[in-house]
C-alpha cells in the first residue's frame, strides 16, 4: 500500500466489518449500564457514521450527516475538513468494492469515542489494526486520532489474535 493511501485510510481507519457486527455493537453501546446517556449517545452516532461509511460505502452521506462543520483531523497526511475524508473514500470503495471494517470494541469517555477495528480491502487481506478515536460535540464528529498496525500473516510470539480478547475478570 503506498504512503498516500496509508495516510488516506487513516483518516478514518479504513474500518469494516459486516453491518451484523457494528449493529450489535451499538446495540451494546446503548445497553451499557456503565455508560451515562450522553456517552451511549456519543458511541451510537460515531458507530452509526462507521457503518454508512465503511461498510455501506456511503463516506459522503455520512460525513455529511455525522462530521461537524469544524472538524480536527490528527493524522499528519490529511488535511482538516469533511471533504478530504470523503473526496478520498468515494474514488477508494469504487475501487475496492469489498472492503470492510469490523468493529470489535467500542469505547466511550465523556466525549471521545474509541473504536477497534478490524479493517480489510478484501475478505483475504490480513487487513490492519485500527484505534479511532473520535470527539463528539452536539451530536456530530469534530476530531479524530488514529493508531494503525498491519495484522501479520504469521503466528505471533504470544498465540494472541489482534482482536480476541478475554471477557473474564
Amino acid at each position: 500500500m503506498n504512503r498516500s493511501l496509508i495516510a488516506a485510510v487513516a483518516a478514518f481507519g479504513l474500518a469494516a466489518t459486516a453491518l451484523p457486527a457494528s449493529t450489535a455493537l451499538a446495540g451494546q453501546a446503548a445497553a451499557s449500564s456503565s455508560r451515562t446517556p450522553q456517552e451511549e449517545a456519543n458511541a451510537l452516532v460515531v458507530t452509526a457514521f462507521y457503518d454508512l461509511a465503511f461498510n455501506q460505502h456511503k463516506p459522503t452521506e455520512a460525513a455529511r450527516l455525522y462530521i461537524g462543520d469544524h472538524y480536527i483531523q490528527h493524522n499528519p497526511g490529511v488535511p482538516n475538513g469533511a471533504a478530504a475524508f470523503y473526496g478520498y473514500f468515494e474514488g477508494f470503495f469504487h475501487d475496492n468494492p469489498l472492503s470492510r471494517a469490523t468493529i470489535h470494541r467500542v469505547i466511550a469517555d465523556g466525549d471521545l469515542v474509541a473504536l477497534h477495528v478490524h479493517s480489510q480491502e478484501t475478505p483475504s487481506d490480513p487487513g490492519r489494526a485500527i484505534v479511532d478515536i473520535f470527539r463528539v460535540e452536539n451530536g456530530k464528529i469534530v476530531e479524530h486520532f488514529d493508531v494503525i498496525q498491519a495484522v501479520p500473516t504469521t503466528p505471533t510470539a504470544n498465540g494472541n489474535t489482534m482482536f480476541d480478547g478475554s471477557k473474564a475478570d
